[in-house]
């Protein structure tokens, strides 16, 4: 009997986490009713970069307590200050008139990293190009800001939610027609006839000394009634509107509410129905570290959400965006094969988000007993598919074949209940995801 539970135990477990949904979550959204025909967005071009995620080195770069938190994810952090400043030269030579940067500013909230990314940002407003920020779910009030040495890690100074406006002021906060005083969310004027709507879903103030920061993002009712004043505002200015935010306001894969909800904001369905209804057709999101652009239909209204990978994860995208006669051009560059040309630097961060990626799925596997032969072989699958997926534009003629024959009974079964995972990140939803063009009529 005992050696039956043993054996049924994981099953039960598996089947919990991989069917769950997540947690409900519903609002009472203003929903705007009017048929008017939407305003026309004015001619623009802007850049936009996500999750920055800049690190200081002197914060630590050796030991097992840093290497602990470098193969923990996918990220490039001690290339991070390069990047930028990389990325900043890229985005000044392509005279552009703003930048979006939706959220993930540093490595985990770190005051001295949050002053290292308002200097990075004078540049560009020297360079007459406005920078605009919201906070990410890395940045505020994060109780993992440490600073590394050997095998230990020490708390070092996070940023406040106050601290936090006054340190972006000139990126945001400080010409902003209306803030949000429930969360740092604000909308602002990027050019005549066009606001941006940023919004704040982070859960900063939830988060507590001793316990994980919350990853996951929600709107609560007083910001829902915010946003719909915001957007009463921008109606009145007979103004477009464009919006940001760090989780996405969708899915971008088939499956990614079960596997991984916290990357899109609670109640996701009907939150981009809301403001679809206000005709905010775009919006421009980051956090899940990949590259990629869908679109959702609400009874004759639509909201496209163009999410941007990470500025540190390969293949380390810059989006380029032009709206001209009401239609919205998207250019991308990936700036990891160019930072060290001559090297293998580009081959090396490719390789490392895979490595990362499998690491994570076999430290799961192992908690489902799965054989190391089966994590190999199904991990080495993940890896790829997620690999895609954070490229964009996924092309499943690239999709390696998986030996089914070669598991064990175990690992066929776990590999069946995953296998949404894998056939979902290697179906690419439609708009395109790099290089595109949008009607917003």
């Amino acid at each position: 009997m005992k050696n039956i539970l043993k054996t049924l135990t994981p099953i039960f477990v598996i089947l919990v986490i991989f069917c769950s949904c997540g947690n409900k979550h519903s609002l009472n959204y203003d929903y705007n009713t009017d048929k008017r025909a939407p305003q026309k967005y004015p001619d623009v071009r802007f850049a936009v970069i996500s999750d920055i995620h800049v690190y200081i080195q002197e914060l630590g770069s050796t030991g097992s307590a840093f290497e602990k938190v470098m193969l923990s994810d996918r990220k490039l952090l001690l290339d991070s200050i390069d990047l930028l400043d990389f990325g900043i030269n890229e985005i000044i030579a392509s005279d552009v008139n703003f930048v979006l940067i939706p959220g993930d500013l540093t490595k985990d909230g770190e005051l001295i990293n949050h002053r290292i990314v308002a200097e990075k940002l004078n540049i560009l407003k020297e360079a007459g190009i406005k920078a605009y920020v919201v906070p990410g779910n890395h940045d505020v009030n994060n109780t993992e800001a440490f600073s590394f040495k050997g095998d230990t890690k020490t708390i070092v100074p996070t940023i406040s939610e106050q601290e936090f406006a006054q340190n972006y002021a000139d990126f945001g906060f400080k010409d902003a027609i209306m803030r949000d005083s429930e969360s740092l969310s604000y909308l602002t004027e990027l050019c005549p006839g066009l606001l941006l709507l940023a919004l704040d879903a982070t859960r900063h103030r939830e988060n507590t000394q001793g316990h994980h920061p919350i990853v996951g993002g929600k709107i609560n009712q007083q910001t829902a009634d915010w946003i719909a004043l915001a957007l009463r505002e921008a109606d009145k200015r007979n103004a477009a509107v464009i919006a940001m935010m760090h989780h996405g306001f969708m899915e971008h894969w088939k499956g990614q509410k079960k596997l991984h909800p916290d990357y899109i904001i609670l109640d996701f369905e009907n939150f981009s129905k809301f403001l679809a209804s206000w005709n905010v057709r775009v919006g421009f999101t980051g956090h899940y570290h990949a590259h990629d652009v869908t679109r959702s239909d609400f009874n004759g209204k639509y909201m496209y959400d163009i999410e941007t990978g990470s500025l540190i994860t390969a293949p380390c995208p810059i989006r380029y965006v032009q709206i001209k006669n009401n239609t919205l051009t998207i250019r991308s560059d990936f700036i990891v094969d160019k930072l060290h040309p001559g090297t293998d630097f580009a081959a090396k961060a490719k390789s490392f988000v895979k490595q990362t990626v499998m690491l994570e799925a076999s430290s799961t596997l192992r908690k489902f007993r799965v054989s190391e032969n089966d994590i190999a072989i199904i991990a080495d699958a993940v890896g790829d598919a997620f690999n895609a997926h954070y490229s964009g534009d996924e092309n499943p003629g690239l999709r390696k074949t998986l030996d089914k024959s070669k598991l064990g009974l175990w690992g066929k079964f776990v590999l069946s209940v995953q296998q949404y995972v894998l056939d979902g990140l290697w179906k690419d939803l439609t708009p395109s995801d790099i290089n595109l063009s949008i009607s917003l009529d």
